[in-house]
Formats: structure tokens, C-alpha cells, sequence
């Protein structure tokens, strides 16, 4: 694998997913991964999981799935947006539920770890919640050099080197990455993003070249805005895109 496409978060927002999948399409991409949250908050749920089916697009679970696994779940969410869920699952065929619960907590391959929240495979924690003796703990712990997550919407970096973490907040740029550093990638969100600034959002990873790429693709937010109001989901995940 040389160049990897990296999504998190598309929470049903085909018109998002289908711009990113636009831009995937044109750089060479030789694979994709979904980071979860695939559903959830947006109108199109059923749609985004048959597309991700029919591009080969393997996906780990996400918190929004895991509420569709296991209703018990739902109580971990704020009423807004268990009301969503709730919503959601109704949207879903019997085919996408059964594929949603054959999504792993984690991937790793090619010494790269895929997971929805914080690693090894947690859905539900989120990166901001690690203190950095959890982050040192984590690092020591694992063996892979880089960790791709979401479940923030916030695209940051986390490095660690010599028992040292830095954080910073990952922007529209390339960054080449260092051979004896190991990282945490938050990838933001492709379909919700909170980092004020509301185009889509994934990350291109040149396994040859070392760089990651966090790549900002506009679509039409107008359209999915009058999805979510047309499909009666909560309101305020109609606004939040603007």
C-alpha cells in the first residue's frame, strides 16, 4: 500500500462522502479506510454504508454503530443525539445492521492501526480524555509507529519520542513524518466537522513518501442541510454544518 485515504466520521452525509470519494479517485489512491461513525446525525445513512459496501471501503465500529450492536448503548448519548440514532436505525436496512455488526473495534495492517476512538480499539473514549501518561502508557504499550483515529471531529497530531508527547492541531498542509517518532492522526470528520471550519475533511497517507496530507473538500452543505430538516432528524445537526 503506498497512498492510503483515511475517513472518519461521515455520520450519513452521502453528499460529503461522494466529494471525498471524487478526490480519492483523481490522486492514485490504492485503498480507503472508514475510522466509523459512518452513520449517525445525517439523512443518508443506508446510502453511505451501501456505498462503502460497494467500494470495498472496509470500516472499524464506531460509537454510532456500537448504539446500533447494542441498544444499551444509546444511553451513553446525549438525548439530541440518541433521538438521532433512534431515527437512524429505522433508515437501515437489515443488510447494512448485519454488516454494521461485523465491524471490528480495530484494524491493523502494514504497522498501522485503525480505530474509531482511542487506541488499541476503543469506540467510545475519546482522544482528549487520555492524560499523557495515558498517551506514554499507550505508545509503550503498542507496536505500531502510527495510529489513525477519529471521533473527535478535530483533526490533531500526536507525537511521541523518547517518552515525550506533543500535540498539535492538524490543519491544510503536508507534513512529512519523522522515522524514529511514533503518532497519533486524528483524521476530523468527513461529514461533521467541529473544527470551525465545514468542509469535508479526511486524510492522504503516502506510505513511500512518509507525509500525511489532511485534504479539505467542499460540497454541498446547502443540499444535506435540507436533507436532515426533510428526513425529520434534529435540527441542530442540520445548523452545525453551516
Amino acid at each position: 500500500m503506498t497512498k492510503l485515504a483515511i475517513l472518519s466520521d461521515i455520520h450519513g452525509n452521502l453528499n460529503a462522502l461522494e466529494e471525498v470519494l471524487k478526490d480519492i479517485d483523481a490522486l492514485g489512491v490504492s485503498k480507503i479506510f472508514s475510522l466509523g461513525d459512518n452513520i449517525g446525525y445525517g439523512p443518508e445513512p443506508e446510502a453511505v454504508i451501501q456505498r462503502l459496501q460497494a467500494r470495498g471501503i472496509p470500516s472499524v465500529l464506531g460509537n454510532h454503530e456500537l448504539a446500533v450492536t447494542d441498544a444499551s448503548e444509546l444511553d451513553w448519548f446525549n438525548p439530541v443525539a440518541r433521538e438521532s440514532l433512534l431515527k437512524t436505525v429505522e433508515m437501515l436496512s437489515e443488510v447494512s445492521i448485519e454488516r454494521i455488526h461485523q465491524f471490528p473495534y480495530c484494524r491493523v495492517e502494514d504497522d498501522l492501526r485503525f480505530v474509531h476512538g482511542f487506541p488499541p480499539d476503543s469506540p467510545v473514549i475519546y482522544q482528549f480524555q487520555a492524560s499523557d501518561d495515558d498517551l506514554v502508557k499507550t505508545f509503550s504499550e503498542l507496536q505500531e509507529q502510527i495510529f489513525f483515529t477519529g471521533h473527535t471531529h478535530y483533526p490533531e497530531i500526536i507525537e511521541y519520542n523518547a517518552g515525550v508527547i506533543e500535540k498539535y492541531k492538524f490543519s491544510r498542509q503536508t507534513l512529512h513524518l519523522k522515522t524514529d517518532t511514533r503518532y497519533i492522526i486524528n483524521a476530523g470528520s468527513v461529514g461533521q466537522p467541529r473544527d470551525g471550519n465545514n468542509n469535508a475533511k479526511y486524510v492522504l497517507f503516502d506510505a513511500a513518501a512518509r507525509t500525511v496530507e489532511l485534504r479539505y473538500i467542499p460540497y454541498d452543505i446547502e443540499s444535506t442541510v435540507q436533507k436532515i430538516l426533510d428526513a425529520g432528524l434534529p435540527e441542530a445537526h442540520a445548523l452545525r454544518l453551516r
